[in-house]
């Protein structure tokens, strides 16, 4: 019989991601998704997930749940045995945070809480939850391990992830039965190779590759840079770009770790490579074969000059390493973005 994983957030980027992984892995996954980061397909059910069930020749058990619903959330524990969850609903915004930092905590903590405490109730007792490299705020030292300080974060977003680590770390050492893995990202990109599912951000997209796969597209006129003062070879930031399908990878392997019974475990999950704004610009370049068009802008609040990972002892302990080189990254992005120019609402992908 295939263990039960629930995924919280499930229609969203990643969690759509690593659904896939997850049912080639045998697993059988139960998502859950409020529409914050999902698009409503046919039937009242994520298209992602849609998607990937015409993909993959399956069917996928989903409920429209808010995590802020409990009781809705015990109802659904009442009805299933979960083996583990897979923690990804949630805001996800830096920018957002900084400007609306009462709905992050209201949201992203209240959330976490009522998902810990009804698998307490219900007795699951195995977690991965997805983290982020906000973590750790502004580097003290690079690359970043999972020894480096935590806590010092530059924006709510961040700090909403360190809260719920150390809710996570707490509730752990309290009940010795629990298992988790807390997975920090780097910075997700690229998409399935099929070019069925990928990212597709509602609104003015958040983070640097949407926003540029979209400008290749002709969807946005101009890529503005954030800032190209700061300390790096060409003055814009630097981040560790890791592929969504590694990513989801690790995942699977953060899963099989539970089963150590090791308490509550750590892990950055990234390449171990920094690259910059202009230097992801010239790669979407060379993988659209369009040029890019891009303007300098103020520095945004709340961002750092460079964060990428030391990725080695997810590789020691998970037996995890990322794949995927940045031309991969950028070519499976055009792929889904070329099928799917106005994304999930209106692609043309079926």
């Amino acid at each position: 019989m295939a263990e039960k994983v629930l995924v919280t957030g499930g229609g969203g980027y990643i969690g759509s991601h690593c659904v896939v992984e997850l049912i080639e892995a045998g697993y059988l996954p139960v998502v859950v998704d409020n529409f914050s980061n999902a698009v409503r397909g046919e039937g009242d059910v994520p298209e992602s997930i849609r998607r990937i069930e015409k993909l993959l020749d399956t069917s996928i058990e989903f409920h429209e749940l808010d995590l802020l619903d409990q009781p809705g959330l015990e109802k659904l524990f009442k009805k299933h045995s979960f083996s583990a969850v897979m923690h990804f609903a949630g805001l996800k915004a830096v920018g957002e945070s900084v400007e609306q930092p009462l709905r992050y905590y209201r949201v992203n903590l209240t959330a976490s809480m009522n998902l810990l405490e009804v698998m307490q109730a219900h007795k699951v007792h195995n977690l991965v939850f997805s983290s982020s490299a906000t973590v750790y705020g502004d580097p003290q030292h690079l690359p970043i391990d999972e020894q480096h300080p935590v806590g010092g974060c530059t924006n709510p977003y961040g700090k909403t992830k360190y809260f719920i680590e150390e809710m996570i770390k707490d509730h752990c050492k309290a009940e010795k039965d629990w298992n988790a893995v807390l997975l920090r990202y780097f910075n997700p990109i690229g998409a399935h190779s099929s070019g069925q599912i990928g990212e597709d951000p509602q609104g003015i997209p958040n983070n640097l590759l949407p926003y540029v796969a979209q400008v290749a597209i002709g969807r946005r006129q101009c890529l503005s840079v954030f800032g190209n003062d700061y300390d790096t070879p060409d003055g814009t930031g630097v981040r560790d770009y890791i592929h969504v399908v590694d990513l989801a990878k690790g995942h699977i392997a953060a899963l099989k770790k539970l089963k150590d019974n090791s308490g509550c475990k750590v892990y950055n999950l990234g390449t171990g490579r920094g690259y910059s704004v202009l230097q992801m610009v010239k790669a979407m370049e060379k993988a659209s074969g369009r040029e890019i068009p891009y303007k300098v802008a103020p520095r945004r609040g709340g961002d750092i000059a460079s964060c990428y990972a030391d990725p080695c002892l997810a590789e020691k302990e998970l037996g995890w390493k990322a794949s995927f080189d940045l031309e991969r990254m950028c070519e499976d992005l055009w792929r889904w973005q070329s099928m799917n120019p106005t994304g999930f609402s209106k692609g043309t992908a079926s």
